[in-house]
């Protein structure tokens, strides 16, 4: 079998970045492709990638707990009303990633996320999911055709960046569709791969 699968103790074939630790085998298992909707849970995930930039994911993952008690819950009023109070505080709490620019990234982008669902709910999930991709007929055949953006998420970043979110590059949005399952990017042989 492929070196871009791992056989782990349970029987499972895994994409191989899955097998270096239970928590990315338990984001791989559970997560990672997984379609998911909602404006709170996709806010959380396009501010959890943003603070991974320049990060390893598992550091973000470990925290995960951390940022979620320190941002409310992804609560995107709650996070919205946040104010220099709130960055101080959060620059104190050294169980999350204390980036000023990131910090105050999350927060301008609650406040767009606001204006964007106070009067429609569910706009932000329907303005991510418009720039998910038609589904692959066939998984990758290995990590080397996964790619690290796409051209539909350099349309989402521009779509994103016009609004007046930050730190949303066409990086960040495609480890964000890959999160959320806009795409599926599971290697041929693993067995989440569709």
């Amino acid at each position: 079998m492929s070196t871009q699968t791992v056989l782990g103790e349970d029987g499972r074939r895994r994409c191989a970045w899955a097998a270096s630790d239970p928590e990315y085998r338990r984001y791989h298992d559970e997560e990672w492709g997984t379609p998911l909707h909602g404006d709170r849970p996709l806010f959380e995930k396009l501010s959890l990638e943003a603070f991974q930039s320049g990060l390893s994911w598992i550091t973000i993952l470990r925290k995960r707990p951390a940022f979620r008690a320190a941002f409310a819950g992804f609560d995107i009023p709650a996070v919205a009303a946040f104010g220099d109070a709130e960055v101080a505080r959060l620059l104190a709490d050294t169980a999350i990633v204390r980036n000023r620019a990131k910090i105050e990234a999350t927060i301008q982008n609650a406040l767009v996320a606001l204006e964007l669902t106070r009067d429609a709910p569910g706009a932000l999930d329907a303005l991510l999911w418009s720039f998910a991709p038609s589904p692959r007929i066939a998984p990758p055949a290995s990590s080397a055709e996964v790619p690290a953006a796409s051209p539909e998420s350099a349309a989402a970043s521009r779509e994103l960046k016009r609004l007046g979110f930050r730190f949303v590059g066409p990086t960040t949005v495609y480890a964000l569709m890959q999160s959320a399952g806009m795409v599926d990017d599971h290697v041929a042989g693993c067995w989440r791969a569709a």
